[in-house]
């Protein structure tokens, strides 16, 4: 399986503008700029597209891996914080954090908490980057 993503971009760094799409379509042509990444500007940025992307293939992973123990989420929802730092000369993607409430009918906390690691370090994404991963991973009742 491939998939792809474009950006394009037109101008400086601070006054430039870019657009960002994705091979499904889910993105076409959307705006992203300076102001958008390090300001208040309402759009999206490269790192809030890998939170977001990191969110939706660790809960996926946990998915896989709760049904590997027999069990079922009734309901998952994680959020991901991604820490963009200026290191040295340039910028980095620090740490990334990610907070799941779910709630897994048929599992006790200890259960959970260890079937949540797995499935943070096997994510794909997790593998992919470089960063600081952590979770708060809680069970509901």
């Amino acid at each position: 399986m491939k998939r792809s993503a474009s950006a394009s971009w037109q101008g400086g760094f601070k006054d430039g503008r870019g657009t960002i799409s994705t091979e499904s379509g889910a993105m076409n042509a959307h705006p992203y700029g300076y102001a958008m990444r390090f300001g208040d500007v309402k759009g999206t940025n490269p790192e809030e597209l890998i939170g977001a992307a990191h969110a939706g293939c660790f809960t996926m992973a946990l998915s896989a891996v709760l049904g590997g123990a027999g069990l079922t989420a009734e309901r998952m929802d994680t959020k991901a914080d991604v820490t963009f730092d200026k290191v040295g000369e340039g910028w980095e993607i620090t740490k990334i954090h990610l907070t799941l409430k779910a709630k897994v009918p048929g599992t006790d906390d200890a259960t959970f908490q260890d079937l949540a690691a797995k499935a943070k370090a096997n994510c794909p994404v997790s593998k992919v980057l470089k960063a600081e991963i952590t979770l708060d991973a809680t069970l509901e009742a």
